[in-house]
């Protein structure tokens, strides 16, 4: 998930840098939804090994 995370911010960056904004918001958007989604199942993660 973290290799994902990190390539779509990289490629926002690059777009924002080419001018491309557009685009580039829509990277970051995903970026943080995946950034978002990768912190709820770490938690879960963590909490579900401290019960077990």
């Amino acid at each position: 998930m973290l290799p994902y995370i990190l390539s779509s911010f990289i490629l926002g960056i690059i777009s924002a840098y080419l001018g491309f904004g557009r685009l580039a918001g829509i990277f970051a958007l995903i970026s943080k939804i995946l950034a978002v989604i990768f912190l709820v199942v770490f938690v879960g993660s963590l909490i579900k090994h401290l019960l077990l």
